[in-house]
């Protein structure tokens, strides 16, 4: 894997873990922060396209499975990286 991708997954799944703990903080309230509805308004982008699929499920999974959204798209980075034979 090159190097361009090994910084693409590492910098995306930085992005996912800063987005999923303020999800987590805004929606349980950690810290003395009050809840906040669009706690996980960083996870949208992140989780695109699989986040705009949800509606087919239960209301009650949204909030979990728009969190889950972006891990999809970590793996496909990964998967794509590690089939390439680009070097950068």
């Amino acid at each position: 894997m090159s190097r361009f991708c090994k910084f693409a997954v590492w910098a995306f799944l930085a992005a996912y873990i800063l987005a999923l703990f303020l999800f987590l903080v805004g929606t349980f309230g950690w810290f003395g922060q009050t809840r906040d509805p669009l706690s996980g308004i960083f996870l949208i982008p992140l989780g695109l396209p699989w986040n705009l699929m949800i509606e087919g499920f239960p209301e009650a999974l949204w909030p979990w499975l728009g969190a889950a959204a972006p891990a999809l798209n970590l793996v496909l980075l990964r998967l794509i990286c590690g089939r390439t034979r680009w070097q950068g």
